[in-house]
């Protein structure tokens, strides 16, 4: 089986210390020359000029494609797009666009008076820049605010007509939650190649479960047992590595093509990881006098 493509999503660092470990992280990850990496934007725009430091950076340093998280939160159509221009000024061709968590306090989403009202419009509005591959996210298990699986899916399918060109779900534990979403995918209408599974490598399992419980994710009780006894045993990590393997293998047994890690700025675990799945780091050569 050939090596599947890859890419990873880092988040923008908010103190020097934190600076440094997404710094480690980038710099052990891109040997595996992803197709792309995505930094994320913090909930109500909370980190807007960090991820462009970030984007920006990580791309002149590592000569990495970037795509930079834009949200439609707490700014104006016209403050939305000038944001999505600076970032075509930088030479960045890449946006993942997304309706975006409100501020943390406020509940639900408020579309700010003139901004986008949600990600269709959001979507539509880079699309006739005609300046970015646009990513979007989807939701293989219900959205908290969807009132079924067929809504999700729905969604997604005017997603793509309104201009998005992939879509990168939300994390999952088990291969058959992703295959029955993309089978109802499938089944509307949607080309299931342009859908990619968000894998995130656990590398803590209480933070993950928390993670999971807070974005709707089902738990399933194997799992749960399986690391608790790992905890005990101190075989977490060994344990962390095999679970993944074995989701991301299964994944590439069934015809998917790629996969996105969610590293939250960590690098270790996705990167064996990647090792197993026979993804190898790429060298370039140097010029001998």
């Amino acid at each position: 089986m050939p090596a599947p493509r890859i890419s990873f999503e880092f988040f923008p660092p908010k103190t020097l210390e934190a600076s440094f470990r997404l710094w480690e992280t980038v710099r052990m990850l891109a040997p595996l020359r992803p197709d792309f990496v995505s930094v994320t934007y913090g909930a109500g725009g909370t980190t807007r000029q960090l991820t462009h430091e970030a984007v920006t950076t990580i791309g002149r340093e590592f000569t990495l494609n970037v795509a930079a998280h834009l949200t439609c939160v707490d700014a104006t159509r016209a403050e939305t797009l000038a944001i999505a221009e600076s970032y075509a000024a930088a030479g960045v061709t890449e946006l993942v666009a997304l309706r975006g968590d409100p501020p943390k306090g406020q509940g639900g989403f408020a579309a700010r008076p003139e901004g986008f009202a949600s990600s269709l419009e959001l979507i539509a509005a880079l699309k006739d820049t005609g300046k970015f591959k646009i990513r979007v996210g989807a939701y293989p298990e219900r959205h908290p605010e969807a009132r079924d699986e067929a809504a999700d899916i729905d969604w997604l399918k005017q997603k793509f007509e309104a201009g998005a060109d992939s879509a990168i779900t939300q994390f999952f534990f088990e291969a058959e939650t992703f295959l029955r979403f993309r089978d109802r995918a499938e089944k509307a209408g949607i080309d299931a190649a342009r859908i990619i599974p968000g894998i995130i490598p656990i590398e803590g399992w209480a933070g993950i479960r928390r993670f999971a419980q807070a974005t709707g994710a089902t738990i399933p009780g194997w799992l749960d047992e399986a690391f608790v006894k790992a905890g005990r045993d101190g075989h977490e990590q060994l344990l962390a590595t095999a679970v993944c393997t074995e989701l991301c293998d299964t994944l590439l047994g069934e015809g998917v093509p790629a996969l996105h890690f969610y590293t939250l700025n960590k690098a270790h675990l996705t990167r064996d990881v990647c090792f197993a799945l026979g993804v190898k780091p790429q060298v370039a050569l140097q010029n001998v006098a």
